[in-house]
Order: C-alpha cells, then sequence, then structure tokens
C-alpha cells in the first residue's frame, strides 16, 4: 500500500497551510462582529432599561445564545464538516446582529433579548474556528495552529471597539441609536466571513483528518507487529477532556463577569463611551494578541503550566481592577489587559489538552460540548455580574472573580500528580488508559 503522511504521527498534512490561511481571513473578519456585544452590548441594554442590575443580561444572553450555536455547530461538523458548520454560525451571527440593529431601533426589548441569543451563534463560531485549525496540525505543533486562528482575531477585535464614535455616527445618521452602530458592522464582518469560510475552506480540515486516521488504522491493521504506540487512538481520554474543559470554563466565566462590568462602572464614574471603548480594545487585543507566543509555550512548556499559569494571571487581574482608583484609566486598562492574557492562556492551553484527547471521528461533537460548557459559564458570568456590582460594588466582582479563578491551579496540580502525554507531547502520542 502506498505511505501516507499522517498527522498523527508527527506530521503536518500539505493542506494545512491553506486550510489556516483561509481560517485566518474568516478570524480578521469575524473579530470586528465578536467586538460589538462586549463594547457595547451591557451599555445599550442600560440605555433600553434603564437599570444598571440588568446591564449583564445582554452579555448573559448572547454567551447563552453561543451555547446553543455551540452545541448546533458541533453536530453539523460532525455530520457535514467544518466549512458547512462554521460557515452557517457567522450566517446566523450576522442575522442576530442585524435583529439587534433593528429592535435598537424601534426600541423593543423583547426583539432585543431575541436577537442578543442569535447574535450569540456567531461569537460561537468564531471560537469554534480554533479546532478547524488543529484538525491536521501534528501534536507538536496543535499549540501554535490554535494560537494562529486566534491571533487572526485580534485585528477586527482591536479596531472594532475604537470604531464605536464612527460606527455610532452612522448609525445616527441613519435614524438608528448610536449604540446600534457596532452591531451594523457585526452584520457586516460576520456575513463577510461566512461567504468566505463557505467558498474557500476546501478541503474540509476535520473530514481530511478523519481519512487520514483511518488510512493509518488500515495500515496498522494490514501490520500487526508494528508497534502499537505508532497506531491512531481510537478512544477519547475523558480525564484529559475533563481537565481541557474545566480550565477553559472557569477563566471564560470570570473573564466574561469582569469584563462584562467594566464599561458600565467607568460610564458611571464620568468616563466617556470612547475611552471604555479602549480600554476594551485593549482587553481583547490581549485576549488574542499574545497568542503565536503562548501557543509556543503549550507546546515546549506543556499545556498544564500554562494553564496553571492562567489562573495566576487572572487572579492578579481580579486583584488590581479591585483595588483600582474608578479615575484611573491606566490601572483599568493594565487590570484588563491582565484579565485578556490570562484567559488567552487558558483557552489555548485547554483547546490543546482536549483536541489531544480526542479521535478524529470523536472531535467535532465533543468540542461542541465543551464550548457549550464554556458559553454557560460565561452566560453565568454575564448575567450574575450585574447583580453583584449593585449588592456589592465592582470591586467585589473583580476580586471574586480574582479569587475563583485561582481554581485552576489545584485542577492543574492534580492534573501534573498524574502526567499524560500531553505535558511532553511525542511524536506519537497516545492516550493513557482511563483509571479504573
Amino acid at each position: 500500500m502506498r505511505d501516507r503522511k499522517d498527522v498523527t504521527a508527527g506530521h503536518e498534512a500539505p493542506e494545512q497551510r491553506r486550510i489556516l490561511a483561509v481560517l485566518v481571513l474568516a478570524q480578521v473578519l469575524s473579530g470586528a462582529g465578536l467586538a460589538a456585544g462586549i463594547t457595547v452590548g451591557a451599555l445599550l441594554a442600560e440605555e433600553m432599561l434603564g437599570s444598571t442590575g440588568l446591564a449583564g443580561v445582554p452579555s448573559a444572553l448572547f454567551t447563552a445564545g453561543a451555547a446553543l450555536g455551540a452545541l448546533g455547530i458541533g453536530q453539523i461538523c460532525r455530520r457535514h464538516g467544518r466549512r458547512p458548520g462554521l460557515a452557517l454560525g457567522y450566517a446566523v451571527g450576522a442575522l442576530g446582529s442585524l435583529g439587534v440593529v433593528v429592535a435598537a431601533t424601534v426600541g423593543s426589548v423583547v426583539l432585543l433579548f431575541l436577537a442578543l441569543l442569535v447574535y450569540g451563534a456567531g461569537t460561537a463560531t468564531n471560537l469554534m474556528a480554533r479546532y478547524a485549525g488543529a484538525d491536521l496540525a501534528s501534536p507538536e505543533r496543535r499549540g501554535r495552529a490554535v494560537s494562529t486562528v486566534l491571533f487572526a482575531t485580534t485585528l477586527g477585535a482591536v479596531v472594532g471597539p475604537n470604531l464605536v464614535s464612527f460606527t455610532g455616527e452612522v448609525a445616527h445618521s441613519w435614524g438608528i441609536p448610536r449604540l446600534a452602530g457596532p452591531f451594523l458592522l457585526a452584520v457586516a464582518a460576520f456575513g463577510a466571513a461566512a461567504v468566505a469560510l463557505a467558498a474557500l475552506l476546501r478541503p474540509d480540515p476535520l473530514r481530511l483528518a478523519e481519512k487520514l486516521a483511518a488510512a493509518q488504522e488500515t495500515v496498522a491493521a494490514e501490520s500487526p507487529a508494528e508497534d502499537a504506540a505508532v497506531r491512531p487512538e481510537v478512544r477519547p481520554n475523558r480525564r484529559e477532556v475533563v481537565i481541557g474543559t474545566t480550565v477553559m470554563v472557569l477563566t471564560q466565566l470570570v473573564m466574561i463577569a469582569i469584563m462584562t462590568m467594566t464599561p458600565v462602572h467607568m460610564r458611571a464614574h464620568g468616563h466617556h463611551t470612547q475611552t471604555a471603548g479602549l480600554v476594551i480594545a485593549l482587553h481583547v487585543g490581549a485576549m488574542f494578541l499574545p497568542s503565536p507566543l503562548t501557543g509556543l509555550l503549550v507546546d515546549r512548556l506543556g499545556r498544564r503550566w500554562i494553564a496553571g499559569a492562567s489562573g495566576v494571571t487572572l487572579a492578579a487581574a481580579g486583584v488590581l481592577a479591585a483595588v483600582a482608583p474608578p479615575h484611573s484609566v491606566p490601572a483599568l486598562a493594565t487590570a484588563l489587559v491582565l484579565l485578556g492574557i490570562g484567559w488567552n492562556f487558558g483557552l489555548v492551553s485547554g483547546t490543546a489538552i482536549v483536541t489531544d484527547a480526542l479521535p478524529p471521528a470523536r472531535r467535532a461533537s465533543a468540542q461542541g460540548l465543551v464550548d457549550v460548557g464554556i458559553a454557560l459559564a460565561g452566560a453565568t458570568g454575564g448575567m450574575s455580574s450585574g447583580l453583584v456590582v449593585v449588592l456589592g460594588g465592582y470591586s467585589a466582582l473583580a476580586l471574586a472573580g480574582g479569587i475563583l479563578a485561582l481554581a485552576v491551579v489545584p485542577v492543574v496540580a492534580w492534573a501534573v500528580r498524574r502526567p499524560t502525554h500531553t505535558d511532553a507531547v511525542p511524536a506519537t502520542p497516545h492516550a493513557e488508559p482511563e483509571p479504573k
């Protein structure tokens, strides 16, 4: 039989470079759409509802929508491949963004809430694209593949918040409330990403990974004397999936809770909306800009060590945000930058852990369920953040988030005491037997 290179044996598929290029293009486009809800979602709700206590509802709604979107996208990817799943997710996100604009224009809170749920599908797609980047990556380069896709989000995600004033003026000139302006940008951004993926993401990375894994299984079956260590793993390592998921869930919950209320906290202390947009732009940049370095560290130092660093970094961010003077933009910006970096550490390392533990045929649906958990954690953080601020203040919210983030450390410590292949990634990884 003709020899074929296999991604699970330490080789990159030749199609990986093209697939990463297409994903990068889509992420650059969609990043601006992702930033809309982060930057003005809470402010728009506060304006329409007249209550700070409910300002966290938009974040909770679009992250809850992201949970539903992740579940649906995961199932579509499992049945039909990454291309239709991701393209449809962005198209639905564009529809939801348009719904937010209409809701703000007619003053309908009910429509706003429904549209934010649909908008969440776009934010879910933006994050789930990282799995497509890892499908064909060799294990020793998997962290860098994930980080490449995340890094590509930086341009749109940083530019988007800084266009708050411009898009607001455009919206106002069309008779639309200014705070709905960023969602006009999201309509175009998510729509363009959907078209790019539908037209260009060929071959489908998940389908190709499955074919390569099946070919390796056939070769292994025809060579019974071959060392079992080089055979593809066909069973998921559930303990590894739990560890990676826990890291991502905790980091998402803490990040969303503190980030959601920061613009509200700043505006309550006299800061202009554009100033809050700048701080959020720095935060979003910190969420994605360090990705190349994070991916390198995840591959070289080990997944779990970077996961542990995420908890420590998020704790530092929470403490700094809690003690920062409300009128100090530099202090708040530094806290939000640390918040973004800690989230980045957790997402890249957790994604690598989960992907390492799943064979190609089991990835899409399992990864969708993982992202459902992440989105639900974000919804919990967003929903509770406004109530915590009303009851105890922004400092109490930030401090509680920092303390909660430290829970990542014992999870990682437990994993380090029982090391598996994901700490020092070999050329031919295989999951360890599940503990009895």
